[in-house]
């Protein structure tokens, strides 16, 4: 590793996400992976990484209720970057078993059964997905969340003990990524034309129009401080998840 790049990896705040995304990939080569939803924070990434001339193993989870829209920007995007997503889905039978038990709308019920359905649905697939990983690539900010206030470019994951995660665009607004989207025409998923601001299965995503806050439109029966699916924070007691 070069001088350069140990400073970018040891000391990455305030440096250019391009800048992070070269010096983790030249550092970690095969061994990194980017977790692609759809979303702006993934395809401006992509786009990043197609522009510095590097190439990153692209992965996606199906969670088997995703909008139609989703797929279609999945197609735009690999035919755009030349690149092959790695679908991974859901164990079949935790899937079934859930649904018999409980029923195809359980998760509306209690925050407890939303999340195991997102354990099923996200976090089990997500966690065999980085068994070919030490490192992975999330578009998270600091400006969506409470939770994520305290993000940084790089930190360990704490969900996934061993693994670490590269957040290059962690001090970027979403005026930033549409400016980006904008000026480089990056591909971006058409939910956002009707007034979605995050986007994530069909049956738990709506359309929040006129609001301010990025999450508004997810699980909104729920209030603000649950609305995190397991991907990125531990949840403790209760479920057991």
């Amino acid at each position: 590793m070069t001088e350069d790049t140990y400073e970018l990896i040891t000391h990455p705040d305030n440096k250019a996400p391009e800048d992070v995304l070269a010096a983790a990939i030249d550092h970690y080569g095969d061994r990194i992976g980017l977790a692609m939803s759809f979303q702006v924070g993934g395809v401006v990434l992509l786009d990043m990484i197609h522009r510095i001339g590097k190439r990153v193993q692209v992965f996606s989870i199906d969670t088997g209720r995703l909008p139609e829209e989703t797929y279609t920007c999945a197609e735009r995007i690999s035919e755009r970057y030349g690149v092959e997503i790695h679908w991974v889905f859901p164990r079949h039978e935790a899937v079934e078993t859930m649904i018999r038990k409980k029923g195809l709308y359980s998760f509306k019920e209690t925050i407890e059964n939303r999340k195991e359905c997102c354990f099923i649905r996200k976090v089990e697939p997500l966690t065999r997905a980085l068994g070919e990983y030490d490192v992975w690539i999330t578009g998270r900010r600091t400006d969506q969340l409470a939770t994520r206030r305290e993000l940084e470019v790089i930190e360990d994951d704490p969900v996934h003990p061993g693994k670490v995660k590269v957040n290059p665009l962690v001090h970027w607004s979403r005026d930033q990524l549409w400016e980006y989207i904008h000026e480089h025409d990056v591909p971006y998923h058409q939910l956002y034309n009707e007034g979605y601001l995050s986007i994530g299965c069909e049956c738990c995503t709506r359309s929040c129009k006129g609001e301010t806050d990025e999450r508004a439109g997810r699980w909104w029966w729920e209030s603000p401080e649950h609305k995190e699916c397991g991907l990125h924070i531990s949840y403790q007691g209760g479920s057991g998840i």
